[in-house]
C-alpha cells in the first residue's frame, strides 16, 4: 500500500491533477473517491475523464446513481452511492463494472462497502485550511497491479 499526498491551490489545479492521473488508468480500474459535500469529488473526476479523452460534460450522477461516458480511450462509469446509504439490501450489479472495459469512479463509497473489490485507488479530499479553494488529495493505491504505475508522474 502506497499514500500519496498533494496539494492543489484552486479547482483548476484539482482538475488538471485528475487529467494527469489518468494518463495510466486502465480497464478495470476502481477509484473510491471520499469527501465531503461540495469539496470536489465532481471537479476531479472531470479532470479524469478529460484525461481519457471524454468530451461530455461529466456531471455528478447523485441522482441516477450511475453515469456511463464511452465516448474516450477507455470508458468512464461515475457512480454516486450517496442516496444508497438506508438500501444497500440487494445486489445492484457493480462487480460487471469493476471487473469490466473500463475504469469506475465510487463517490460515497462506503455505502456499498461489501460490493467493492479488494484492489482499489483510494482517493480522499478535503478542504485545505490554507485557502478556499485549496484541497488536500491523499491517493491510496491498494494492490499490485497498481504499484508499477505513475499516474502521470504523480508517484
Amino acid at each position: 500500500m502506497e499514500k500519496i499526498t498533494i496539494q492543489t491551490s484552486s479547482y483548476d489545479e484539482t482538475e488538471n491533477l485528475g487529467k494527469q492521473f489518468a494518463s495510466d488508468l486502465i480497464p478495470g480500474d476502481v477509484i473510491l473517491l471520499n469527501g465531503d459535500l461540495g469539496v470536489g469529488k465532481t471537479t476531479f473526476t472531470r479532470g479524469i475523464a478529460s484525461g481519457l479523452g471524454i468530451t461530455k460534460n461529466v456531471k455528478s450522477p447523485t441522482f441516477t446513481l450511475i453515469r456511463e461516458y464511452k465516448d474516450g480511450r477507455i470508458p468512464l462509469y461515475h457512480m454516486d452511492m450517496y442516496r444508497l446509504e438506508d438500501s444497500m439490501d440487494e445486489d445492484l450489479g457493480f462487480s460487471e463494472y469493476f471487473d469490466g472495459d473500463g475504469v469506475s469512479i465510487v463517490e460515497w463509497p462506503q455505502f456499498i462497502k461489501d460490493e467493492l473489490p479488494k484492489d482499489h485507488i483510494s482517493i480522499s479530499i478535503r478542504r485545505s485550511p490554507e485557502s478556499e479553494d485549496g484541497r488536500i488529495i491523499e491517493i491510496i493505491l491498494r494492490g499490485d497491479k497498481y504499484q508499477a504505475r505513475s499516474f502521470g508522474g504523480i508517484k
